[in-house]
């Protein structure tokens, strides 16, 4: 993929690349492009509603925390 990149810390890589190929995405980029799809749509959507628990559980399912 050609175009602007990002720099991400290597950590943060590593287990996006872990979690695209657990998920059958074709690449890192294609999982991280539509992780990002999907948070700029629930922030878009005024869904203001999520608790601090559910917001946890999205992000531990993307794997950035654990």
């Amino acid at each position: 993929m050609f175009g602007p990149k990002i720099k991400l810390p290597a950590d943060l890589l590593e287990r996006a690349k872990k979690h695209a190929d657990e998920a059958g995405f074709e690449s890192v980029d294609a999982f991280i492009a539509r992780a990002v799809e999907k948070e700029l749509e629930r922030l878009t959507s005024g869904s203001d509603g999520d608790d601090d628990e559910e917001t946890r559980k999205r992000l531990e399912g993307l794997g950035y925390i654990s």
